[in-house]
């Protein structure tokens, strides 16, 4: 989106790296993500919304070199490049695959490493880095597809998924939980004239929390209404950007807590989904702390770490 914006290829790189240099990548069973199709896309988007992206791709500059530009801005926050329909379709693609891949068995759980995220991108909008939902479109894809009856959507990015409670708002088949900072981007999730949707268990917190609190939280709010719902699989739209080192917001997280985040969704996981998680990455714009945050994250996710309260 381009040299100054934070959503860059770097963010990629740097997870790569990581899982590299700390050993986890040779024990991963890792797939090249395919295209999302219309289909995929159009149980989530309207048709104007798919077209605002697919039709404003601004042209290849001669030799194909677009660094610097041209850009089409959907808002100030989210440009298309020419090749942003290629990168939407492959992280939603991504996903669709990964919810393929659990259910049918091949693999417990899965990890997207995508990008553009995408809990921000409403039904009828892409806004905020997002063009596409990622995680909406796979999860209903699983509801469609699979004929699953109940499904859980945990957010533990820092802005709230406004993009997913839009999708799935007064759905009862699909429980959505998320903590997130307020006031911020995109400045949703309170509700302040009431009408909560019932299955929306989402907890603003002020700036400078740290993670005892969101731990605290997490098991007074998340886990009783996740217990409930007896979820037959879970999607994460995994966002580190809650971490102290992260400068687009004020929180305090470090790579401990989203690892014991990771290991109370395992156990719920395991109790009720037969294990079956699904977990996209969303935002996370310090490289180092992104980097080691997905770390952790995935070494609960493939069973490396059995994360203690500590």
């Amino acid at each position: 989106m381009g040299e100054w914006h934070p959503e860059s290829p770097a963010r990629l790189q740097v997870i790569e790296d990581q899982l590299i240099a700390n050993g986890v990548m040779p024990l991963l069973d890792c797939r090249t993500a395919p295209l999302a199709t219309d289909e995929h896309l159009q149980r989530v988007h309207t048709s104007q919304a798919i077209a605002r992206v697919r039709d404003y791709l601004p042209k290849v500059r001669e030799f194909g070199d677009f660094r610097g530009g041209p850009y089409h801005a959907i808002d100030a926050d989210t440009l298309l490049n020419p090749y942003s329909w290629r990168a939407a379709l492959r992280a939603a693609g991504a996903a669709v695959a990964a919810a393929d891949a659990v259910l049918f068995g091949e693999v417990r759980n899965a990890f997207c490493a995508v990008r553009p995220p995408g809990h921000h991108a409403t039904p009828t909008a892409a806004m905020g880095f997002c063009l596409f939902n990622n995680v909406a479109i796979a999860a209903c894809h699983a509801m469609q597809a699979h004929g699953l009856q109940r499904i859980a959507i945990v957010d533990f990015d820092v802005h709230h998924g406004n993009g997913t409670e839009a999708a799935f708002s007064g759905d009862e088949r699909v429980l959505m939980v998320s903590f997130f900072q307020h006031p911020l981007y995109p400045f949703s999730g309170t509700h302040p004239q009431g009408n909560v949707p019932r299955n929306m268990v989402n907890i603003p917190v002020p700036a400078y929390t740290l993670g005892n609190t969101v731990r605290e939280l997490i098991e007074r709010h998340w886990m009783p209404a996740l217990n409930q719902h007896r979820p037959e699989m879970i999607f994460i739209s995994a966002g580190f950007d809650a971490h102290r080192e992260d400068d687009l917001a004020s929180m305090g997280l470090v790579e401990a807590d989203y690892a014991w985040i990771t290991t109370q969704l395992v156990a719920v996981a395991n109790q009720w989904s037969k294990g079956r998680i699904v977990s996209c990455l969303e935002g996370g714009y310090s490289l180092p702390a992104l980097g080691r945050s997905v770390v952790a994250h995935l070494r609960v996710l493939a069973g490396l770490d059995e994360c203690s309260a500590g």
